[in-house]
């Protein structure tokens, strides 16, 4: 009567820590079906404890049925108390996951065809990359506080199960008050379903769920959240396998053992230590870490109560680095000592800096030119962020993110990023605002009928091909008209409208007339004083 552990689930929760570090690097449609195997691989893990689980409460159940094990019979209810408290959240996660699939979905209240897609022949959520309605549904309307919430209720009932049980009949069971608590506390401290509270208040969180859910996209919450199912249900094993030992069962079994390695990270800069948890595939609450043997790269590590192995390397050198992992664990009932190896792969790269210009690659006086700076290994909150040249001043807008005003043409520029170890610097080039092309209505030259001509107000600046918002304006031009059988009549005219003389001629124009706009001046923003553009040629018919 025993359930084998799924050295697959806990393999599966290494996978996972590796595709979340590439989620941070690129969030491909590759990764995202990577976690979706990861999602089904988790469900197949459960579904096949649970499976072994009905086998085994059966044959406990068929062994209470004798006499000689009546004073074992309160271990009948307890198992059916926890099995339910486990069925419950089990139906409480999977109502958290249809409500994620279809508010990233087709929004029709319930799971259907419609909320899924296909990609690379695999039938995936439609919203697998949507990281709002995690956010909003988890985070901000506090549905992952609700769940961590349900995830402590339910352990605690379980525990609570337990306890009672050895409480009111450990003695009938011929244990002692010692070993009674010892039990007790042995699967308080080790049972798989927990809720890490540490790990997001050292990194500065406000809350679990932000540190678990904010900006995550849906297809890594599926497996965050099968990943629960799966150790609410190897925690339920982990009780009935305890219970059914009391009845007199065989409950320690090892069919495999590897070592499972939990690193902090998975891509680290040169200089930055490597820090990993390395434990035991199918590791029980019940094996005394003595009788553990954990190896890397031929090198023994201490093994702590909980059946980790805490491990710190160097990181000297650039690329890609592993670890050769062994494992031999001694059966407590048996004595027989099973062995297993794997291994770990993690990457050493070197600090790195990247600055862009978001919209054209060069400055331009007179306007705001946003820029992203980042940095590979080191928080945009550590990152100092200078200009020097153009007469240029900074403005931070974003995380990672300023605005340029520079006042002066140059070809040196210079953007300088500065962090611990660690100085970078980008030049770039700063030019005035390009030339405006003045035009007459919507033309540059060309004929023009009279009617159209004079109801014209003026000329106006158009900036073409540019991808700032700025607008120039007109200082100035000459107006001359030329008329068959008469002198040339010339006419100065202040700003862009026609004023003046100017009006007049424009308003005298007639079909044969010839007018030339001669030493057009438009200023933009950013210019000291105007500038000459392009002259203009109408013909009147």
């Amino acid at each position: 009567m025993s359930i084998p552990k799924e050295p697959r689930q806990l393999m599966i929760n290494l996978m996972y820590l590796v595709l979340t570090a590439l989620l941070a690097l690129n969030v491909s449609a590759e990764v995202m079906n990577a976690f979706i195997t990861l999602d089904e691989g988790n469900k197949a893990s459960a579904a096949t404890v649970n499976s072994q689980l009905d086998q085994t409460v059966k044959g406990l159940k068929d062994l209470l049925n004798d006499d000689s094990k009546a004073k074992y019979r309160a271990i009948g209810p307890a198992v059916d108390e926890i099995r339910a408290e486990v069925v419950n959240f089990d139906s409480y996660v999977d109502q958290m996951r249809d409500l994620l699939l279809d508010a990233a979905g087709n929004m029709n209240k319930k799971v259907d065809e419609g909320d899924y897609t296909e990609s690379y022949g695999k039938k995936v959520p439609r919203g697998q990359k949507n990281k709002d309605i995690t956010t909003r549904i988890l985070v901000d309307e506090k549905k992952g506080a609700e769940l961590k919430a349900k995830l402590v209720e339910v352990k605690q009932k379980m525990i609570d199960s337990y306890t009672k049980l050895l409480t009111d009949n450990g003695q009938v069971f011929g244990l002692k008050k010692e070993e009674i608590d010892n039990r007790i506390q042995n699967i308080a401290n080790n049972l798989p379903l927990k809720v890490d509270d540490e790990t997001w208040k050292k990194g500065k969180k406000k809350s679990w769920e932000e540190f678990k859910f904010r900006q995550m996209p849906l297809a890594a919450v599926l497996p965050l959240l099968s990943q629960m199912q799966a150790d609410a249900k190897s925690s339920e094993a982990s009780l009935v396998n305890s219970m059914a030992e009391l009845a007199g069962g065989r409950v320690i079994e090892f069919d495999a053992f590897f070592p499972v390695v939990s690193a902090k990270k998975s891509y680290l800069i040169s200089g930055e230590p490597f820090e990993a948890e390395i434990s035991v595939g199918t590791y029980s609450s019940q094996i005394n870490p003595a009788d553990i043997g954990i190896f890397v790269n031929g090198s023994k590590i201490p093994v702590g109560n909980d059946g980790k192995a805490k491990y710190t390397a160097r990181t000297d050198g650039l690329g890609e680095k592993t670890l050769k992992l062994d494992a031999q664990v001694r059966n407590p009932l048996t004595g027989e000592v099973s062995k297993g190896s794997s291994t770990f792969t993690y990457e050493v790269g070197q600090k790195s800096v990247a600055i862009s210009a978001d919209k054209m690659n060069v400055f331009y006086i007179g306007v705001e030119n946003p820029i992203s700076v980042s940095a590979a290994g080191v928080s945009s909150n550590d990152l100092k962020i200078g200009i020097s040249g153009g007469g240029g001043s900074l403005s931070k807008t974003g995380s990672n993110t300023w605005t340029v005003k520079v006042t002066s043409v140059t070809d040196d520029c210079k953007i300088t990023v500065s962090a611990k170890d660690m100085n970078a610097s980008k030049a770039f080039r700063v030019k005035r605002i390009p030339d405006p092309v003045a035009k007459l209505g919507n033309k540059a030259d060309g004929e023009m009928g009279n009617g159209e001509f004079k109801v014209q107000k003026g000329l106006i600046a158009w900036l073409e091909n540019f991808d700032f918002e700025a607008r120039c304006e007109i200082q100035g031009f000459n107006l001359v008209k030329v008329s068959k059988r008469e002198d040339p009549a010339e006419a100065p005219n202040n700003g862009g409208s026609f004023s003046g003389k100017a009006s007049n001629l424009v308003n005298a124009a007639k079909p044969g007339d010839t007018f030339y706009f001669e030493n057009v001046k438009a200023r933009c923003p950013g210019d000291a004083a105007g500038r000459k553009i392009n002259s203009l040629v109408f013909r009147i018919k």
